[in-house]
């Protein structure tokens, strides 16, 4: 009895802790998004629906929303058709599996900065890694940050660098999961490699899909840090996402109303996406369907 009381209040003590770590902050900045206010030490003034308003008619706003999902979607395809590559070839048999595995992750533990700060030092236009070794070639070197496609480019490329990793490992122990008798019984029915992984790998790892691509999208959608160092939004606002957006408008145009007002409906919007998501990918039949 006594020990089912300490795993109830433990569960109670992390429920409370989270919604004061992550509840408190969101409340406080939903309750924000209605006022204006140039700091937080100013004295709030109740705008209602203004700063909301404001931002839907921005044009900013949509461009930022709209940067956000074109840069999610290619580093989300990306990193799942790399990640999902890469496993499969790691959860075959070979001389030094081990090595090569651990290997594999390590981009993720590098911390973003040093990642960044690596790929600013590998593209800069003047004495940049890939300068030289393109001069050695007797080529020129162009500048990666001033053109639209190639800044977005960058920070899709970057992402997938930093976040593969992630859906290998998910991946390689989805793999784990399927029976290998399954792909036994397909090679004695004359499956070629093709029809394993469309019919027995990809639907066993249905549900490991599901969430890593959930994930990755939440966290793409949301990334502030990678997008920051690389560009600041940059060139010309091309890179610029709904986080990008709310930071610039609370903390370098001093206006915490407006900053918080584009957060919460990026909130909005991306809860509204999850919900569809899993409306027509749920998890729980997945884990069944396996």
């Amino acid at each position: 009895m006594r020990q089912d009381w300490r795993i109830i209040g433990l569960f109670v003590g992390g429920v409370l802790i989270l919604g004061a770590v992550v509840g408190g902050p969101l409340l406080y900045s939903i309750k924000l998004s209605f006022y204006a206010a140039e700091s937080f030490i100013a004295q709030p003034r109740w705008v209602g629906l203004d700063n909301y308003l404001t931002a839907l008619k921005n044009p900013s706003f949509w461009a930022a929303l709209m940067n956000g999902l074109v840069i999610s979607i290619f580093a989300i395809i990306s990193q799942v058709v790399l990640g999902v590559s890469i496993a499969l070839i790691l959860n075959r048999q070979f001389v030094g599996q081990t090595i090569v595995r651990a290997l594999s992750i390590v981009p993720y533990f590098l911390p973003t900065v040093v990642a960044c700060l690596i790929a600013q030092w590998m593209l800069d236009p003047n004495y940049g890694l890939i300068k030289s070794v393109l001069a050695s070639f007797g080529s020129s070197m162009f500048d990666w940050g001033a053109n639209s496609a190639t800044a977005k480019g960058t920070v899709v490329l970057v992402s997938v660098w930093i976040w593969t990793p992630f859906v290998v490992t998910c991946v390689l122990a989805g793999l784990q999961t399927i029976p290998a008798q399954l792909y036994e019984a397909a090679r004695v029915d004359g499956a070629g490699a093709l029809k394993q992984f469309w019919h027995i790998t990809l639907p066993g790892l249905r549900s490991v899909l599901i969430v890593v691509i959930l994930l990755r999208g939440i966290w793409m959608f949301n990334k502030f840090d990678v997008i920051w160092l690389l560009t600041k939004g940059g060139p010309l606002n091309q890179t610029e996402t709904l986080p990008i957006l709310a930071y610039r408008r609370a903390f370098l145009e001093f206006d915490l109303g407006g900053g918080a007002a584009v957060a919460t409906i990026s909130f909005l919007l991306l809860a509204s996406i999850i919900l569809i998501y899993l409306r027509f990918f749920p998890i729980d039949e997945a884990k069944q369907g396996r």
